[in-house]
């Protein structure tokens, strides 16, 4: 008896694990076959039985034909039967799909962020006028912003609005603008205000923790 038993090390590698020992079995059993009636026909009961196993997938579009799919997969695509939908082949699966473009930026500031030249370039498009204007200074504010978070505490307004003429293309230019950005502190107050409410929230998670732990007599 000690000797008909089987080791994991020592059996055949399941394909897909999903579907257990079993079935890779019946899949095994339905390549050896001798005529494609009797292999169409086990083919079958296989589909029936991987269904059962995987009901969760009932819903999803083309479930039988990714039943199918797997069942030629756990064959190693040596199982000769018929198939109601188009088959993959082994080649196929192996093939390597195309590699993914990813956007390749590279700004000069990264501190502002691939967000603020896009917003440039939109402010570029639009017309002359009060609503223009009104974008303009919001993404010189929020560059004033990014500034500071990135790098120190107080930055002047002339260096920012050199950098959107930089990023602009030329096309901005409020180098001579009388017009002030708001100041560090204002901007800051947000940033500040949310990192308190942060300490605090944790200070009382803490608390609360301790007094939950505190024997009772």
């Amino acid at each position: 008896m000690i000797d008909d038993i089987e080791y994991n090390t020592e059996r055949e590698h399941l394909i897909i694990p999903e579907y257990g020992r079993h079935l890779q079995k019946m899949v095994n059993y339905a390549k050896t076959l001798p005529t494609k009636e009797e292999r169409n026909k086990v083919a079958k009961s296989i589909i029936n039985v991987m269904g059962n196993l995987q009901p969760h997938l009932r819903d999803v579009p083309d479930f039988q034909h990714k039943l199918w799919d797997q069942l030629f997969i756990i064959a190693d695509f040596e199982l000769d039967a018929d198939s109601p939908y188009p088959t993959t082949t082994k080649e196929e699966l192996l093939e390597k799909p195309e590699p993914l473009k990813y956007p390749q930026n590279f700004p000069k500031y990264r501190f502002y962020g691939n967000n603020i030249k896009t917003m440039i370039d939109v402010a570029n498009t639009w017309e002359e006028g009060d609503l223009k204007e009104a974008l303009i200074y919001t993404i010189a504010n929020h560059m004033k912003k990014c500034f500071l978070n990135w790098n120190k505490d107080t930055v002047e307004d002339y260096v920012i609005y050199k950098h959107l003429y930089e990023l602009s293309g030329g096309k901005i230019d409020l180098k001579e603008s009388e017009e002030d950005l708001s100041d560090a502190t204002s901007l800051m107050r947000n940033k500040k205000k949310y990192s308190n409410n942060n300490t605090s929230k944790k200070s009382h998670h803490k608390k609360s923790n301790t007094n939950r732990n505190r024997k009772r007599y």
